[in-house]
């Protein structure tokens, strides 16, 4: 079977790699353009370009695949290579561009899809955060027809996979970048002699999984506690809570819940575990922080380079 794979980051990559070690002929991959990071802000490829470059397959990077879009001359080149490699199926995880109506119509077998929730649940951009975020119990993966929709085609496979009470987007996108990577490998062999049953996906519970705004990271701690501890692990690692004393933004990455009240904001108390912060119900114990600049610090090693008294006050954002 030969393939066609578009996906840009690291979740992307893991399918990437299975599928190759798996011996599909992958003869082109489409990803993002590169882009400005790190401190010199110099351009870097994604983490699918550098694998597939890596192992010698070709890759594509159009700003575009609409043809009446901004970018016409780059998306009819990508039409005419795709034309060419003439591919059984193309594998899609987290690229970031929209796949118009041709694009969708080209490979014999259609798009797959892996997508990191459990459908209809989290359709969108953000579903690894918003599960998290939303408190969910499970989490999982869905291999997807796809359609002209919001993540709305046919489900061919799904496997559960629980989310921990301790787990931020960055440990549950590890746990469900690699059962990705299994069960599109598991979905093209079963395609390969028509084992598939397509399933469309049930009418009830669709919820959207809208993208991660850096404004969301400021935190309200007039919100309730475990509202607030379950956003910090669900903004780890981007683009992290953060909460602003004394003029000092300080990213809030791991936090306990703790029986106290108070005002919504002010530090009740401090010691070596981590200052005590009063929530709008509840309150919690910040056990890992960072300050501008630093690193990632427990508690204990934080406070002892950077001052937090009770009686502090964290300010709030505008309501």
């Amino acid at each position: 079977m030969k393939l066609v794979f578009a996906g840009t980051p690291e979740f992307a990559q893991a399918a990437l790699a299975g599928l190759h070690s798996a011996g599909f002929e992958i003869p082109l991959v489409l990803t993002q353009p590169d882009r400005p990071a790190g401190r010199g802000m110099k351009l870097q490829p994604s983490p699918v370009k550098q694998f597939a470059l890596s192992h010698g397959i070709e890759v594509a990077q159009p700003r575009s695949l609409r043809l009446d879009g901004k970018f016409p001359d780059e998306a009819a080149a990508a039409q005419a290579r795709l034309q060419a490699v003439q591919p059984d199926v193309m594998v899609v995880a987290a690229y970031g561009l929209i796949l118009p109506a041709w694009v969708l119509a080209l490979p014999r077998l259609g798009c797959l899809n892996i997508h990191a929730s459990l459908l209809p649940r989290w359709r969108g951009a953000a579903p690894i955060h918003r599960a998290i975020e939303s408190g969910d119990g499970s989490s999982g993966i869905t291999i997807m027809q796809m359609d002209e929709g919001l993540d709305t085609g046919d489900m061919l496979l799904t496997e559960v996979l629980p989310i921990a009470a301790t787990d931020s987007t960055g440990s549950l996108h590890d746990k469900l970048a690699p059962l990705g990577s299994r069960l599109i490998v598991e979905a093209l062999e079963l395609a390969a002699c028509g084992g598939l049953s397509p399933r469309p996906q049930p009418e009830q519970g669709v919820t959207y999984a809208h993208k991660i705004d850096k404004a969301e990271a400021e935190i309200d701690w007039r919100l309730p506690a475990d509202v607030l501890e379950r956003r910090m692990r669900a903004f780890d690692p981007f683009p992290g809570a953060v909460g602003l004393l004394d003029g000092v933004a300080l990213k809030c990455w791991r936090a306990e819940r703790v029986d106290a009240q108070g005002e919504p904001g002010r530090v009740l108390a401090v010691d070596a575990a981590g200052p005590v912060v009063a929530c709008g119900s509840g309150a919690l114990r910040l056990t890992q922080l960072q300050k501008p600049g630093g690193r990632r610090l427990a508690a204990a090693e934080f406070l002892s380079g950077h001052t937090v008294k009770p009686g502090m006050v964290f300010e709030l954002p505008a309501a």
